[in-house]
């Protein structure tokens, strides 16, 4: 069978799928199969992940591609960070290794239909986060929940913007700013941070 979904350009090599297609015949009944997904997509801490699949890890706009001894489940956020993406696993001595290169993984893939938290990581990353390097610092996405059908992006500071004494003023003047006026589906910014371990703070 081929070895990628010409829709997906992603390619899981034979050898991978084979070596895949091992490790679960070794798991439980619970398992369906694997996932294929990206963490924080888009943003420079981004990692390409494979995990055994289960029911619960199901999602229901998951892409399905079942290959010949495999079945995969693909993140459908994830996927325009996958294009170009290259599985492949190669015995050596040591008895072999399995490789996943994704060289989009991390650049930013922005456009109306993306997500809300694709949107916010474009900004952070690309905007907010190259101002604050200046004091050392950073921000980063925990996650976005709702409330009463509003958006709320819940954040972390970190570096020189933990304890720092002017972390209100960055977050509203500058970080919820910033992402309001360019995230139109979000209503409210929250800080999550841990401002009491000063210690790396810019300004105490």
């Amino acid at each position: 069978m081929s070895e990628a979904n010409p829709e997906l350009k992603l390619t899981i090599t034979e050898s991978a799928q084979g070596y895949l297609a091992e490790l679960l015949a070794g798991q439980d009944e619970e398992v369906k199969g694997i996932r294929l997904f990206i963490s924080s997509p888009g943003t420079p801490k981004a990692e390409t992940c494979i995990a055994y699949c289960r029911e619960d890890d199901e999602q229901d706009d998951d892409i399905v591609v079942q290959y010949d001894n495999l079945l995969a489940r693909i993140d459908l956020r994830s996927l325009p960070f996958l294009e170009d993406a290259f599985v492949d696993y190669a015995k050596d001595r040591m008895g072999g290794q399995l490789t996943i290169k994704a060289p989009n993984a991390k650049l930013p893939k922005v456009n109306e239909n993306s997500s809300v938290e694709d949107q916010i990581n474009y900004v952070l990353y690309n905007e907010v986060n190259p101002s604050l390097a200046a004091h050392g610092g950073e921000v980063s996405l925990v996650e976005v929940i709702e409330e009463e059908d509003k958006k709320i992006a819940i954040l972390r500071f970190g570096g020189g913007c933990q304890g720092c004494g002017m972390v209100d003023m960055t977050l509203k003047d500058g970080v919820e700013k910033s992402l309001l006026e360019q995230v139109p589906a979000l209503a409210a910014v929250r800080d999550t941070t841990d401002h009491t371990d000063t210690s790396q703070a810019y300004f105490k």
